[in-house]
């Protein structure tokens, strides 16, 4: 008889937690171990737990975010589990940040319990699901033409992959910081993101990184 599909819960909401506990203890081959509420929870009982994936939400409160908690759990020590982003935001930029970070798969919570479940256990499998308005977008950026930016736009965002602040990247690039803002609204504009995360994602997805 084969094995369930070990499952660890992360989701910061404990209402959420618990319909997807009952829900989950209703399905077929899937057992629930273990549910957190932090990402550094969640990479505390998945070291203990070792399940098999890990249902994560993307938005978690304080703390590391559900991006950097499927980056720690993808990148550490084998055996890693397998990561199954459920959320309710479908942005380009998370979608981006996601899946660079490791995530098997991308369902929306609006998802019926049986696309859930063939998720699960497909992800428990190395298998990539993605809800089909993440797909649809998925495809519409990859035959989306490139943004095309100016070498000095380029050159901010590689200052911002490495993490500088507006300061350091005016310094860095010898000129003013409402130049840099300037610059930094024109970046957002062209790559279709409000924050410096969204842009950096963006741009790795884009491949428009040095």
């Amino acid at each position: 008889m084969t094995p369930p599909v070990r499952i660890l819960l992360c989701d910061d909401h404990v209402v959420v937690r618990a319909g997807l506990l009952a829900l989950l203890d209703s399905a077929p081959g899937i057992e629930v171990v273990g549910e957190a509420g932090t990402g550094e929870e969640a990479l505390a009982l998945a070291t203990k737990l070792a399940p098999d994936v890990v249902l994560m939400d993307l938005q978690l409160g304080a703390g590391i975010d559900g991006v950097e908690t499927t980056r720690r759990l993808t990148t550490g020590t084998p055996p890693t589990p397998h990561v199954l982003v459920l959320t309710t935001y479908d942005t380009d930029a998370d979608i981006t940040r996601a899946i660079e970070a490791g995530a098997t798969g991308y369902l929306l919570k609006a998802e019926r319990p049986e696309e859930l479940f063939a998720a699960i256990h497909a992800a428990a499998e190395g298998r990539t699901t993605l809800s089909a308005p993440v797909a649809s977008r998925v495809m519409a950026n990859m035959r989306k033409p490139r943004p095309t930016l100016t070498d000095r736009e380029r050159d901010i965002l590689a200052q911002l992959a490495h993490g500088l602040g507006n300061r350091d990247i005016a310094k860095a690039l010898f000129i003013s910081e409402a130049t840099v803002k300037t610059h930094l609204g024109r970046i957002y504009d062209k790559l279709g993101v409000d924050t410096r995360a969204g842009a950096v994602a963006v741009a790795k997805e884009q491949r428009l990184l040095p």
